[in-house]
């Protein structure tokens, strides 16, 4: 069965009769018929017995009719959706990074959720490459990651991105440890960092490097969470997104220093090259740029 003929087979119900269905649609009685003998040859049933000068639906054709309603609403739906005159609605899937969504993301969310009740969000959380795939292959819409390479990515693959923010990076340490004044204050320490591929181990591992300082030992923990409760616990020393540092530093037993010499990691918001038009995406994107514009560091 095609779309058309389930629009004829509803216009028929609607309108009661061939005729009737011919007028609504614009078309000749002769394609109302064929479109519904096709439908019922697919089908393998009839739909409709005559009765008098009207056409009355089967057993089998109240079945088909619930189904055909669904999926003419959910046509109609996805119209609109698709078409940026109208406010966004339908769904949207955005992928983001933890650091991303544990910081940033539930104010503007709470934002976006406010202003575009229509649009059914769906969250995803994964790492900056496993991210950039998940986007090429169409699984989820856009996405917030770190880091250059996503700009490799962007002159070798579908995906295009866009630098939204940039992140200062946080050395936390235990409450109880001394002042942290530069790198050479962490060497043979213990540190704790995301396992390799994470943008803010990277910017760690080349800031130690540019000042020749060998820690004792990196730790890798795949949860800020954890890495930041067991400084606080006096495992060792880290460095973190500010985001996350400003999110946790309430409860945690931990100190942040600022490290003039530490370079802030760009983020970007990146969607596939091919998908020019998406409402509900764009009306995110222009929330984040307006949380953006209005954050002021505290």
């Amino acid at each position: 069965m095609d779309f058309l003929q389930l629009q004829t087979f509803k216009a028929i119900v609607d309108e009661g009769s061939v005729l009737g269905a011919a007028e609504a649609l614009h078309c000749v009685q002769s394609n109302v018929t064929a479109r519904i003998r096709a439908l019922e040859h697919t089908v393998g049933v009839k739909l409709f017995h005559r009765q008098g000068r009207r056409l009355q639906l089967t057993p089998s054709g109240r079945t088909l009719l619930g189904y055909a309603d669904r999926i003419l609403a959910l046509a109609r739906e996805a119209g609109a959706a698709l078409n940026p005159e109208n406010e966004p609605s339908g769904d949207f899937s955005l992928g983001a990074i933890e650091s991303s969504a544990t910081s940033r993301l539930p104010a503007v969310l709470a934002r976006f959720h406010a202003a575009y009740p229509k649009v059914r969000l769906n969250l995803v959380t994964d790492t900056s490459l496993n991210l950039l795939d998940e986007i090429q292959h169409g699984r989820v819409d856009a996405a917030l990651i770190a880091g250059t390479a996503c700009l490799e990515a962007q002159a070798q693959t579908s995906v295009v991105a866009d630098e939204i923010y940039r992140e200062p990076i946080v050395l936390v340490a235990p409450a109880r440890a001394g002042r942290v004044h530069d790198a050479s204050d962490l060497s043979g320490a213990t540190l704790l960092m995301w396992p390799p591929g994470c943008p803010y181990r990277a910017t760690m591992e080349q800031w130690l490097a540019a000042n020749a300082v060998t820690p004792g030992r990196i730790l890798s923990y795949g949860s800020y969470a954890t890495i930041v409760a067991c400084v606080g616990a006096g495992v060792g020393y880290s460095l973190v997104p500010r985001g996350i540092y400003l999110r946790y530093r309430q409860e945690a037993n931990i100190v942040g220093h600022a490290m003039e010499d530490l370079a802030a990691v760009p983020n970007f918001f990146v969607r596939h090259r091919a998908v020019d038009v998406h409402p509900a995406r764009e009306a995110f994107l222009r929330v984040m740029h307006e949380y953006v514009a209005e954050a002021q560091p505290t």
